[in-house]
């Protein structure tokens, strides 16, 4: 059989792993640009928590996303 025990436990770690390391702090990144300027305080308490929880993701994530604001247009 092609899943055995030992490969469902190999898969399961993965996909945990994959979570974790990925998804995760996507969801986080995403969720922080869209709330970075209007969140209240609470919010942004657990926005530092999630930050702090899925920490290790960010650093894998954050050379491949830039969320630097745009440039205005200023005209004098």
């Amino acid at each position: 059989m092609l899943l055995t025990e030992t490969n469902l436990v190999a898969l399961l770690y993965l996909v945990l792993s994959g979570t974790y390391l990925v998804v995760l702090p996507a969801i986080v990144y995403f969720y922080l640009k869209n709330r970075w300027y209007v969140a209240s305080s609470i919010e942004r308490l657990i926005m530092y928590l999630f930050v702090f929880l899925s920490f290790p993701g960010m650093i894998l994530l954050s050379p491949f996303l830039n969320f630097r604001p745009k440039r205005r247009d200023l005209k004098a």
